[in-house]
């Protein structure tokens, strides 16, 4: 966990900026069909972060959410972008004490480092992982999350 030191976010166009105070981590790649759609990546890097000292500076009124239909059960995949450039951005109406920000919206180190690969199971059949990360499946990530 990293303290005392802001971390600066933003999108493509520089439209939408943030700060983060607290980043918690974890610091996970998901491999899901979803956040290979949303990236165009093999996986998304998301990094978990504190609703604490997290804060907008600008361009909270460019941002557009889509909601994607429930697949399993709720809660269903939300994708929260710029309006005017695409990127990933963190969602603003999000109260939840901890979340997710696509790790490659910050512009600074947030002091952390990925810890596990999610959803190998539906990773891309392109895409080899070839580090020495954690590799869970739904199944495990379920166990280890309760």
């Amino acid at each position: 966990m990293m303290e005392g030191f802001m971390v600066r976010g933003s999108c493509l166009c520089g439209g939408v900026k943030f700060e983060i105070e607290t980043v918690t981590g974890p610091f996970e790649l998901c491999h899901c069909s979803r956040c290979r759609k949303v990236t165009g990546s093999a996986f998304m890097p998301a990094v978990g972060v504190s609703r604490k000292g997290f804060k907008f500076i600008q361009g909270q009124d460019l941002i557009k959410i889509y909601d994607a239909p429930v697949r399993k059960e709720p809660p269903g995949y939300r994708s929260i972008f710029c309006g005017v450039c695409g990127s990933p951005v963190p969602d603003p109406n999000d109260d939840s004490p901890f979340f997710e920000v696509a790790a490659g919206a910050l512009d600074d180190d947030p002091g952390l480092k990925p810890d596990k690969h999610i959803y190998v199971e539906v990773k891309s059949p392109w895409f080899q992982i070839t580090d020495d990360l954690p590799q869970m499946d739904e199944q495990a990530l379920l166990k280890h999350r309760n």
